[in-house]
């Protein structure tokens, strides 16, 4: 029986070869993937009293014509069209921008539809849409909620809509409820196909919330069950290595550290060691805020994999921050013979291949790399531990293949965006979580300024001062190069504009199309002082380490999400010194200056990353394209937050159940699991 995933698009009525090759485009390409295409909102043409509209909202209104229509030309081909309406007992003012053929129709006593901006205090209407209601032909649009969906191209609104709705009629009797009926019937849910047709026609607002509801506990769910299902074949396989890891090792190899561990760093050590003696494979996730030593943690993490008899790896997403750990671990491991090697894409081919054999030969104990660590080539002798840093510059896939090297490796990812922990155990579900909240004995808060552009000559005698007691400054821009659409400062002329505002003092630059070696000759000034100020892009955002800089100024700062800006902010104050930021910013939106107060307010990333859940969204957050958290069509982790822990509830006691891996009552989804990229080579039974 042929299912909606087979049946392409160019099958479908009304799409030609070019119409085939724009909805590819937009990653559609089976009828499944059209029925599935939902709306992001809906136009809203249900009728209303004006005595209900806020002023500055958008609203459908009936009225009757009561004026004589007034039209205004003003340039080559711009017009402003009013005329009376008399809407229920008032007189208002509708106003037309660029639609003089209207005037025409604009009789006095027709009855006509409006939706537009209402002002209240100029009794006035800016209208966007009109309809005159004639007895011959009634609206389509009046009272109903209208689909709005992405679309670019040759794809318009009124032809997605018209295709969607015409697969709907032709095959919406062919799609297949996925949900267990117990769990239909716990939460009372719209069946399948019936949601999915509300979801593109709510019809009344009731029944569009009921199917929104349903959809996006199956978004929910199928995500969550994908996690669980990951984690209990991981598990029941058993198939990890159990690593002999003495205590002893740990202890002694702290012991030879210059600082004395946290609270939360041994806590997190021990919870690691468990996992490392455990025969299934670890796979948990150590979240920090910025600068609290999860790197020492990985560390030791990586030290007891080698004194155990295995290799570990450490994949990273700059060379940046690949040549920085490598230093760190370097200067880490200086009293023990473990051998560090380095392996990027801008390696040499001679290193490269001498890097690869010295893996294979098991003669590199912990290497450190980029994406290069994933490629085919790349083989190891006894690769034991995989630890992936800044873990949401990854997807799960990208992950998997690391992992593939060795055989079932322990997994530690890390992330300097913390999140609440309910939430990172509900959105990382195949992850145990460990969190390091303290910050390393010594370090002292950084001071944040607001400062807007007017202030810019005082910033400079600020960091002018700093330089002078012998500390450093990096100063952060959002671009490269100049850029007509956004009006910010670009890292080139920054870098001119700062070498004429500081001619005694060395300033470098450093971005990200600058070439391997030219990146670290940039950098390798700075951490030895021979430069005084970086100017930088977000190349500098995570990892980068000179405890003698106090000082970060970020330019256009509002251009930048909070968990983006406390991570900048985390580049200094990593010394015994005072360090500042400088927030040079000129917010025009209301969210842009929530922001700008949220960071001079606190320096707890746990805080900040919950103001920035609130302010952006999940998807911004966690960087849906890279973190291997699915692009949701519908849900949203915060505002579904509890519908997200429920499905949590629901799909890890569904996969304990035996009769879930063999009952033909679940194949629907076991078939679904199947099909995922995840379990490809896995054995789902």
């Amino acid at each position: 029986m042929i299912k909606l995933d087979q049946i392409p698009v160019k099958q479908l009525k009304g799409v030609s070869a070019l119409k085939e090759q724009e909805l590819h485009a937009f990653g559609l390409y089976t009828a499944n993937d059209i029925i599935l295409y939902f709306p992001f909102r809906y136009e809203d043409y249900r009728v209303r009293d004006l005595t209900e509209i806020k002023s500055g909202e958008k609203a459908t209104v009936i009225g009757t014509v009561r004026g004589v229509p007034v039209l205004q030309r003003y340039g080559k081909s711009k017009s402003r069209l009013t005329c009376k309406i008399q809407v229920g007992i008032q007189l208002i003012t509708a106003t037309w921008f660029n639609r003089h053929f209207l005037r025409e129709g604009l009789i006095p006593d027709r009855e006509i539809m409006l939706t537009g901006k209402w002002e209240q205090s100029r009794l006035q209407l800016t209208v966007s849409e009109s309809e005159f209601l004639d007895a011959v032909k009634p609206s389509a649009k009046m009272d109903t909620l209208q689909p709005v969906y992405s679309v670019g191209g040759k794809i318009t609104q009124p032809w997605i809509r018209k295709l969607i709705t015409a697969t709907l009629e032709q095959y919406g009797s062919m799609v297949e409820e996925i949900l267990p009926y117990g769990i239909v019937q716990k939460y009372n849910l719209m069946n399948r196909a019936e949601a999915i047709t509300h979801i593109h026609h709510p019809g009344d607002f009731a029944a569009g919330q009921e199917a929104r509801r349903r959809m996006v506990y199956e978004e929910l769910f199928l995500f969550q069950l994908r996690l669980q299902a990951y984690r209990a074949l991981s598990h029941r396989r058993q198939a990890g290595i159990a690593m002999q890891i003495d205590s002893q090792w740990i202890r002694e190899f702290a012991a030879t550290l210059p600082f004395e561990l946290t609270d939360g760093q041994k806590k997190a050590i021990n919870e690691i060691s468990v996992d490392m003696r455990r025969n299934y494979g670890m796979n948990r996730l150590l979240q920090g805020d910025v600068g609290s030593g999860k790197t020492v943690v990985a560390a030791i993490a990586l030290y007891s994999a080698v004194k155990a008899g295995y290799q570990g790896a450490l994949m990273v997403p700059t060379e940046i921050l690949a040549e920085q750990h490598l230093k760190s671990f370097t200067r880490l491991f200086d009293n023990t013979n473990i051998q560090v090697g380095l392996l990027t894409g801008s390696l040499g081919e001679r290193k490269r291949r001498d890097m690869l054999a010295s893996l294979q030969m098991g003669l590199i104990d912990v290497v450190v790399g980029t994406h290069a660590l994933i490629q085919e080539d790349v083989f190891f002798s006894k690769l034991g531990l995989v630890v992936v840093d800044e873990q949401h510059r990854f997807g799960v896939n990208q992950r998997s293949i690391l992992r593939q090297k060795g055989i079932h490796p322990d997994v530690l990812t890390m992330t300097a965006t913390p999140i609440p922990r309910t939430l990172a155990i509900t959105a990382f579900g195949d992850m145990d979580v460990s969190t390091i909240r303290e910050r390393p004995q010594g370090r002292k808060p950084i001071e944040t300024f607001w400062v807007k552009h007017s202030a810019l000559d005082r910033a400079y005698g600020f960091i002018r001062k700093q330089v002078a007691l012998g500390r450093q400054a990096y100063v952060i821009c959002p671009l490269i190069e100049e850029s007509e659409k956004l009006e910010v400062q670009n890292v080139i002329d920054v870098h001119i504009t700062m070498q004429q505002a500081f001619p005694d003092l060395q300033v470098g630059l450093l971005h990200g199309r600058m070439s391997a070696a030219e990146k670290e000759a940039s950098m390798g000034a700075f951490a030895s002082n021979e430069s005084q100020v970086l100017v930088a892009t977000t190349v500098v955002e995570v990892g980068v380490d000179v405890p003698n800089a106090t000082i970060i100024m970020i330019m256009d700062a509002e251009r930048f999400g909070l968990s983006q800006l406390h991570q900048l902010r985390g580049r200094v104050g990593r010394g015994e010194h005072q360090s500042y930021c400088i927030l040079l910013a000129d917010p025009k939106s209301e969210v842009g200056r929530e922001r700008m107060k949220v960071m001079t307010d606190t320096n707890d990333g746990f805080e900040v990353a919950r103001r920035d859940l609130e302010l952006r969204g999940p998807g911004d957050f966690f960087g849906t394209k890279q973190s291997g958290l699915p692009e949701f069509k519908l849900a949203d982790m915060v505002a579904d937050y509890e519908l997200l822990e429920q499905a949590r509830e629901d799909a890890t006691e569904l996969v304990a159940r035996d009769s879930f891996w063999h009952d033909s009552t679940y194949a629907r989804l076991i078939e679904w699991l199947r099909n995922d990229p995840l379990f490809q080579g896995e054995q789902i039974d």
